[in-house]
């Protein structure tokens, strides 16, 4: 039988058989990577998914990607540190328990977000303690680092190639449902915040009296400026009988709701105590013993409780801890009203009170304040102080009451180194006696 010619039709070329090996192999390898490709990003929208489909806790968020990563067979050793209040905490790790992962520390180039690129871990000189780990990649939202992504245990360049895009989708996915999750979880805070600021509101709206008396008597004006959307402080002026009314202004320790509540307290039992006819003596040393039973101490109130007789013309007095209120008669000459005791809820039993008593001449004026009245500042760190409010009452204190207000806050707006925005509220009562 005749032997067959080397380059027979019916047998391929020697080089061909090989470029059709080759090709078949590179087919084999495309297939290979868009089947992982695939499975990446099956796995990545699955994630995805996932995470926004419930309301899913920021802790429960990072177990789902411990759980994803512990399925993929490249990934041997890995932690993750994610950035929380501006420092960076682990918070997931693979190869090693989370608490031998949260005791590797991160470079001041790390700690500040200035490695931004994909990078070898040996090249970042962090010391023995990150010798399982090959590469870092930083995550970033809006050109900000969000996380650091440690990977080691690559056993190829593939490997490598292909985990960066993959770990880096998962991590980007990751770090966007936790920054949801945080921004709702604020949204929801603040919303409650702002229910409690307009619960507070409205409670101290109610604390202040709707009316003031102006009559043949006396005429009485207020103005009331506070330093937070809730403030500290409190007035009052109550009827008692048709002879007797009180004068009030207090101020209570710290802001917001807590303070409001507390200067409730103290308007309901001061209102309480004023019903059952029973003096100054006795009314002081029961508001005390009351803010002492609610705050233990912690907070405290300043007062200046004065009861005024219209058929007497006699004021009789407790300033406990509060800034004296000053008396101008018509002749020029002031009075402080001094006499007193502590502030009020600091100590169960108050260790001295003294009752004032004065006379209320004829055309004298009465002003009541707190301490936002005088200390304001200037550039150069001078108090306008008690001083400052005498000189507007002397100069002043023939104008229309509303317009002595008036005055008095252009004044100090004027004398402020920070214009209107006063460091505390600024409470103002005045009484023209006829």
């Amino acid at each position: 039988m005749p032997a067959v010619a080397p380059n027979s039709p019916t047998e391929p070329p020697a080089d061909s058989a090989a470029q059709l090996a080759t090709r078949d192999e590179q087919l084999k390898q495309l297939r290979r990577q868009l089947q992982l490709k695939q499975f990446e990003l099956d796995t990545v929208l699955g994630v995805a998914y996932d995470m926004t489909a419930r309301d899913h806790s920021v802790d429960e968020l990072y177990h789902m990607l411990r759980l994803t990563l512990q399925g993929q067979r490249n990934v041997v050793q890995l932690v993750l540190f994610a950035r929380e209040d501006d420092h960076f905490r682990a918070r997931l790790a693979l190869g090693c328990d989370l608490t031998t992962a949260e005791k590797l520390t991160l470079s001041p180039a790390l700690l500040g977000g200035e490695v931004q690129e994909p990078q070898a871990v040996e090249d970042l000189l962090l010391g023995p303690d990150w010798s399982k780990y090959e590469l870092v990649l930083p995550i970033l939202r809006q050109r900000r680092v969000m996380a650091y992504v440690f990977v080691g245990g690559l056993r190829t360049d593939f490997d490598r190639q292909q985990l960066i895009p993959f770990l880096t989708s998962l991590a980007n996915t990751l770090m966007g449902a936790v920054e949801n999750r945080r921004l709702q979880a604020q949204r929801v805070a603040d919303a409650a915040v702002r229910k409690e600021i307009e619960i507070a509101q409205e409670v101290q709206a109610m604390l202040f009296p709707r009316q003031l008396p102006n009559d043949a008597d006396l005429a009485i004006e207020r103005s009331y400026v506070p330093h937070t959307e809730i403030g500290g402080d409190y007035y009052d002026v109550v009827e008692i009988d048709a002879d007797r009314l009180l004068l009030c202004v207090a101020d209570v320790s710290g802001k917001g709701v807590p303070a409001s509540l507390l200067m409730s307290n103290f308007q309901a039992g001061l209102r309480t105590l004023l019903r059952q006819g029973v003096p100054l003596a006795t009314i002081v040393p029961e508001l005390n013993h009351l803010l002492f039973r609610n705050s233990g101490g912690e907070k405290f109130i300043t007062a200046f409780l004065g009861i005024y007789n219209r058929r007497t013309r006699r004021l009789q007095f407790v300033n406990a801890g509060h800034n004296d209120p000053l008396l101008l008669a018509d002749n020029g000459t002031v009075t402080t009203l001094k006499d007193g005791t502590v502030m009020l809820g600091i100590m169960e039993e108050l260790p001295l009170l003294q009752v004032g008593e004065i006379e209320i001449p004829h055309q004298s004026l009465l002003l009541l304040y707190t301490d936002g009245l005088t200390e304001v500042f200037d550039a150069d760190g001078n108090e306008f102080g008690e001083e400052g409010v005498l000189a507007v009452l002397h100069r002043s204190r023939y104008l229309p009451l509303p317009r002595l207000h008036q005055e008095m806050l252009r004044t100090i707006d004027a004398y402020s180194s920070r214009g209107s925005h006063f460091a505390d509220d600024v409470t103002i009562l005045s009484c023209r006696f006829k």
